[in-house]
């Protein structure tokens, strides 16, 4: 099975950026990539998603902030987030999820505060 492993969370200011990224350990080709998040005491919920096309989509929250991207040759998904706001603060995790299966990854932290 697939493992997906992220990493580039950290510390950053208001206003600052993060790359994220998730590495696959098989072929990402064809699957429907996600990243979510979740904050302290909140439920998950689905951030950016790129599909097998390179079509993408949004929460609203986020929408002309963050930017999602996938690389199937290295079978990597990055997530791109500029201007950051306190309230992006949560565990990021990559969800890749084909007609069979979803997988997860073990999340990375992201905190945003001055």
């Amino acid at each position: 099975q697939v493992q997906l492993v992220e990493s580039g969370g950290g510390l950053v200011q208001p206003g600052g950026s993060l790359r994220l990224s998730c590495a696959a350990s098989g072929s990402i080709i064809g699957n429907v990539m996600t990243w979510y998040r979740q904050a302290p005491g909140k439920q998950r919920e689905s951030v950016a998603t790129i599909f097998r096309t390179g079509s993408t989509s949004y929460a609203d929250s986020v929408k002309g902030r963050f930017i999602i991207s996938r690389n199937d040759a290295n079978n990597t998904v990055y997530l791109q987030m500029n201007s950051l706001k306190p309230e992006d603060t949560a565990v990021y995790y990559c969800n890749l999820r084909s007609t069979t299966n979803a997988i997860w990854g073990q999340g990375t932290q992201v905190t945003v505060s001055s």
